[in-house]
C-alpha cells in the first residue's frame, strides 16, 4: 500500500527526519495562465468629413440709376445763375488772423432830443432895482434844460438841480437883479408837440428884453440855442452870440450834481461871463 504524498506532505516529513520511501513524486508542469485568444483590435474606419458642396455665387442685382433731378430754371431778377449739382461754389478759406471786422455803423449827429421851450419868466422880479449892484449889466437870459419848468430854482423839495442853479446865480450877485429871466427848455414827453424853431423864438426873446449877457447851460440847451453839434469843452472855449448879444457856454446843474469835480470850471465860465458885461459896461 502506498501513500499518496503531495510535495508539501513530503517536505515536512523530510524535516522531521522521516524517510519516506516510494516513487517520485511526478513534476507537475507549472500551470500557465490561460491565455485568451487574440483579440483582433478592429479599427473603426474612419469616415472622411462630407465635402462642402460650391454654394451658387448671387447673381449682384442691378442698381437703379438716380433719376436726374430737374433744375431750377433762374428767376428774370437774380443776377447770376444757380449752380448746377456738379459745380459747387468754393468757399474762401478762413484764417484767424485775416478775419475781416464787421462794418462800422455809418456815423450819424448827434440826435437833440425833441423840446419844449417855455416863456421867459423873471427868477428874481421881487429884487429892487435901486439896490442892483454895479456891473451887472442891465439884464440876463439864462437858457437851460430844466425839469421842474414851473419851479425853476427848487422850491419845492427833491429839485436840487434848481436849488444848485439858484446858488450859482446868488453867487453872482444876480438874485439882487429884477431883470434876470429863465427860458426853460423840457423834453417833450411822448404824444405832445415840440416847439418849432427854437432858435427863432429865442432870438426874438433875446431882441424883446435886450439882455447884457445869456448864459447857455448844458450841452443840450447849446445845440438848441445856438445849432452847434461840437463837444461841450470845445464850446465852452469859444465865443458866442446869439441874435446880436454875447453869449458863454458852461455846465447845466444837472451835470454839476453828478460831477463835483467840474464845479470849479463852472464858476470859472461864469466869472468870465461877468468880466465881459463889466468891460462892456466900462467901455460903453
Amino acid at each position: 500500500m502506498s501513500l499518496h504524498l503531495d510535495a508539501r506532505q513530503r517536505a515536512m516529513l523530510q524535516e522531521m527526519g522521516v524517510t519516506v520511501w516510494g516513487p517520485p513524486p511526478a513534476i507537475e508542469a507549472p500551470q500557465q495562465p490561460p491565455t485568451s485568444a487574440p483579440v483582433a483590435a478592429v479599427a473603426a474606419p474612419t469616415v472622411a468629413p462630407p465635402r462642402a458642396q460650391p454654394q451658387p455665387q448671387p447673381q449682384p442685382q442691378p442698381q437703379p440709376q438716380p433719376q436726374p433731378q430737374p433744375q431750377p430754371q433762374p428767376q428774370a431778377h437774380a443776377h447770376a445763375p444757380a449752380p448746377t449739382p456738379t459745380e459747387r461754389p468754393q468757399a474762401p478759406p478762413v484764417n484767424a488772423t485775416s478775419r475781416t471786422a464787421p462794418p462800422a455803423p455809418a456815423a450819424t449827429g448827434p440826435v437833440t432830443p425833441a423840446l419844449r421851450l417855455h416863456p421867459a419868466q423873471a427868477l428874481y422880479p421881487a429884487a429892487d432895482p435901486a439896490q442892483t449892484p454895479t456891473g451887472l449889466g442891465k439884464g440876463w437870459l439864462i437858457v437851460a434844460e430844466s425839469m421842474t419848468p414851473a419851479d425853476p430854482l427848487g422850491g419845492n423839495a427833491g429839485n436840487d438841480a434848481g436849488r444848485l442853479l439858484d446858488n450859482m446865480l446868488r453867487a453872482m450877485q444876480l438874485h439882487r437883479h429884477p431883470r434876470v429871466f429863465l427860458a426853460a427848455l423840457e423834453r417833450s414827453a411822448p404824444g405832445t408837440e415840440a416847439s418849432p424853431d427854437i432858435p427863432a423864438t429865442l432870438a426874438d426873446t433875446v431882441a424883446r428884453l435886450q439882455p447884457a449877457m445869456v448864459l447857455v447851460l448844458g450841452h443840450v440847451a447849446a445845440r438848441a440855442a445856438l445849432g452847434r453839434t461840437e463837444p461841450l469843452g470845445r464850446l465852452r472855449a469859444g465865443p458866442h452870440v446869439l441874435a446880436g448879444c454875447p453869449a458863454v457856454v458852461t455846465y447845466d446843474p444837472a451835470f454839476l450834481l453828478r460831477s463835483q469835480d467840474n464845479k470849479a470850471a463852472a464858476w470859472a465860465d461864469l466869472c468870465r461871463a461877468l468880466a465881459m458885461v463889466r468891460s462892456a459896461e466900462a467901455g460903453s
